[in-house]
């Protein structure tokens, strides 16, 4: 649940990333497209890097934004992640999406979400070749990237993570609950025994020396006085009475 909650954040920061770049970097910049190509404005290019940085700092998370039909090769998905995109596609009330792969590296936890094509300002470069930037043509070519839709599930943003990954935090949190368990059980053993020893133990070790004193016929030793209701109590009581009774028949031996 932590790894998941990681991945969906990183998710979340990546749209977040989308929206600024849509919003606040690629109107200022967009009329440099006609002479110059600036990926830096597109939005899953942004997103992909600064992820990509934070990738860099944290390694067992990787961030994609894999597309069917993507501008940059690079985002094209593979077959794994076309499989996750048409479940999307054929679900489109699916907001996220998680399953464990099997990988030459082992096995790992992915986490997607759908990308859909919500802006109309994504269509200036995806709609169609000849609405696209000159640049973005001269950069990219006709052949890819083109003939996206309003609200069309064009690709998914995934974040991969191994499975050793939550193995070792569920680990870890394992062995920090048995070593809590084990100093709450610690705890409770030493209070225990220190309840038992003033409550119960020194009472009857107590009463066990006067017993010994009155046996001898010494006879001068304190009644037990410890005003308890419970066993340990009533054991005084009748320590006090036989105490009395053997003190008066011996009194009325020696008289």
């Amino acid at each position: 649940a932590e790894v998941v909650h990681s991945a969906g954040l990183m998710i979340e920061a990546a749209n977040a990333i989308r929206g600024y770049t849509i919003d606040d970097i690629r109107p200022h910049l967009y009329e440099k497209l006609e002479t110059e190509f600036l990926p830096q404005i597109i939005p899953a290019y942004a997103a992909t890097e600064v992820l990509r940085r934070l990738s860099d700092a944290r390694r067992d998370y990787v961030y994609k934004e894999a597309v069917l039909n993507p501008t940059n090769p690079r985002d094209r998905a593979v077959d794994w992640e076309t499989d996750v995109i048409n479940k999307f596609k054929r679900d489109a009330a699916l907001k996220t999406y998680s399953g464990v792969r099997q990988t030459p590296d082992g096995k790992s936890l992915f986490i997607a979400s759908p990308i859909k094509i919500a802006n109309e300002a994504c269509l200036a470069c995806h709609s169609t070749p000849g609405a696209a930037p000159a640049s973005m043509i001269e950069q990219y070519g006709t052949a890819n990237g083109f003939g996206w839709r309003l609200g069309e599930t064009v690709g998914a943003q995934i974040v991969s993570v191994p499975m050793s990954v939550p193995v070792a935090n569920a680990n870890k949190a394992f062995v920090n609950f048995i070593l809590s368990l084990c100093g709450v059980f610690a705890i409770l053993y030493i209070a225990l025994n220190l309840m038992l020893s003033r409550m119960i133990l020194k009472p009857i070790r107590d009463m066990a020396t006067a017993a010994d004193a009155v046996s001898t016929g010494d006879f001068d030793i304190e009644e037990f006085t410890e005003n308890r209701k419970d066993e340990v109590g009533q054991l005084g009581l009748s320590f006090n009475r036989m105490r009395r009774s053997l003190k008066q028949a011996m009194k009325m031996i020696d008289g």
